[in-house]
């Protein structure tokens, strides 16, 4: 069998047959152009080194499916990947009761059945909460681990190929909880969030809760402002001057450690605005405050690396854990791109933000709202609405599309720019062109935005 990991945690183990029953599957539904090539099968028993080639291969095959918007959003691929989560987890369907924390602490218990999606579990607390059917767009279900002062380190936003009960459960771990927060960037969506009581409520406990913990920046001026709105129990007013403030609205992820602007710099990075914001100590011990726009990102991966020991003796094996690294590559000026890596835990996260943000981006241009994304019951299964805006992951960026523009506009200025991969990524073998992610909203940019 062939172990799937998320986040360098294990998912689940699938053997050969069961991963070419999926390709079969796929291709009867979308087509063999549309899905990509399979390892194939042989007739004699594999030699060590052909096994360790399959790997490779299916490896390549699962990210490539997961990566293509049509593929990766299918109902059979993610079904797929939650039956054999429940299977290798050995967790029976049975009823079960499920803790999901609000931002202000407050526990939300929920009667689901353990093989519910996510999905499932995102409307059953919108249930609980009475939150209404359009506001269930605005908020997602993210794993979070709880640290010793009482914050929350993200691990991820939960995803559709994954059953919530099962990945928080087999982690065996009570610091791991789920948590509701808002999944949008814009706060201009927060006055469609604050029509509604339930709303505005969960609005504003994620708000005083961010302040509390100190990642929307205040002074002594408006934190007495914003104590005297809360003494009145001003919430909209509340929200609102918290608009203004630094970082509102961002997500800060834990310290760790950039290449940028040199080797080695401890850094902690804060995601939101359409941008990473970055504050660097130097090995000057200097601080330095500086943002990277996702509109100037050609693209980024996120490359892992399993270490070969199990660290120093005396250290447990779980302590040995995956080495992650997102590295994008930025327009820093006219004629000049540059990969910069965060190597850090939290990197598949720091990708998830990147991407929603692009997608929130491209929403907007083409005009749709999240307020379309709300999802509608179909013979007892939940379905996205049929008016819902598409947001899509971009397909990579070497697919051919005879209806995009080929990325022609920068090219003339950037011919000097080697559009090489990323040399120091620790890595084994690096990786081909295709494990980008391609960025839709870079090809807009224009030289007035510079």
């Amino acid at each position: 069998a062939y172990n799937i990991h998320v986040n360098g945690v294990l998912h689940c183990r699938v053997r050969y047959s069961q991963l070419l029953g999926l390709h079969e599957q796929l291709r009867k539904e979308y087509g063999t152009n549309v899905v990509p090539a399979f390892p194939p099968k042989k007739i004699f028993t594999l030699t060590p080194a052909e096994v360790e080639q399959r790997r490779e291969q299916l490896e390549k095959y699962m990210q490539a499916v997961r990566q293509d918007p049509t593929l990766g959003g299918s109902e059979t691929f993610n079904s797929f990947l939650r039956k054999a989560q429940q299977e290798t987890q050995q967790i029976p369907t049975e009823e079960v009761v499920l803790e999901v924390l609000l931002s202000n602490g407050q526990k939300v218990k929920v009667t689901i059945l353990t093989s519910d999606q996510t999905e499932d579990v995102l409307e059953a607390v919108a249930s609980k909460l009475d939150l209404p059917d359009d506001l269930v767009g605005y908020f997602s279900l993210f794993l979070v681990r709880e640290t010793k002062d009482g914050a929350f380190s993200f691990v991820r936003k939960l995803q559709e190929f994954e059953l919530p009960y099962v990945s928080v459960t087999s982690l065996h771990n009570p610091e791991f909880r789920i948590i509701l927060r808002k999944s949008y960037w814009d706060s201009s969506y927060d006055d469609d969030v604050m029509e509604h009581r339930v709303g505005l409520n969960l609005l504003y406990a994620q708000t005083v809760s961010d302040i509390e913990h100190g990642w929307i920046l205040v002074n002594k001026e408006q934190h007495r402002q914003l104590k005297s709105l809360q003494e009145k129990v001003s919430k909209k007013e509340f929200i609102r001057l918290a608009q203004t403030l630094k970082y509102y609205g961002y997500l800060k992820f834990d310290p760790c450690v950039t290449d940028f602007p040199e080797k080695g710099c401890h850094v902690v990075v804060s995601a939101g605005n359409n941008e990473l914001n970055f504050q660097v100590r130097l090995p000057s011990e200097q601080i330095k405050e500086g943002s990277f726009k996702v509109t100037r990102m050609r693209c980024w991966r996120v490359t892992s690396s399993v270490p070969m020991s199990n660290g120093p003796s005396g250290s447990s094996p779980a302590k040995s854990e995956v080495k992650l690294e997102l590295a994008f590559e930025y327009l820093m000026s006219k004629d000049r791109l540059q990969w910069v890596t965060i190597t850090s835990p939290q990197a598949i996260m720091l990708s998830i933000c990147l991407q929603s943000m692009v997608d929130e981006l491209m929403v907007k241009k083409s005009g749709g709202s999240i307020r379309k994304m709300f999802r509608r019951r179909v013979n007892g299964a939940l379905r996205r609405s049929d008016s819902q805006q598409a947001v899509k992951s971009p397909p990579l960026l070497d697919s051919p599309d005879a209806s995009r523009e080929p990325m022609a506009k920068l090219s003339s200025k950037l011919t000097s720019v080697s559009l090489r991969g990323i040399s120091h990524s620790s890595s084994a073998n690096d990786v081909g062109a295709n494990d980008f992610h391609g960025n839709y909203a870079f090809e807009g940019i224009g030289d007035e935005d510079l």
